[in-house]
């Protein structure tokens, strides 16, 4: 459980570091899926584009090993 919640918060540490890079390219909402299949090992259950004035979000809805149910947000321009 314990590892679980580090590997999210590692994970969330890298998305917050990458939104701040000037020069990302965009990415595809299938990149950021496979992304967070990487980066997580988790099932993805649904996967949508947010839009926020300029900004664009994919927000990935995941089940962990363990059964529960998180969403992590990759920005478009990652």
């Amino acid at each position: 459980m314990a590892a679980v919640k580090r590997l999210f918060a590692a994970v969330l540490l890298m998305i917050a570091a990458a939104a701040g890079s000037v020069s990302a390219a965009p990415i595809t909402m299938r990149d950021a899926i496979k992304k967070v299949q990487r980066e997580t090992g988790a099932k993805v259950l649904s996967a949508e584009t947010k839009h926020t004035g300029k900004r664009t979000v994919y927000r990935i809805k995941v089940l962990t090993h363990d059964g529960q149910v998180k969403v992590i947000e990759v920005p478009a321009d990652d």
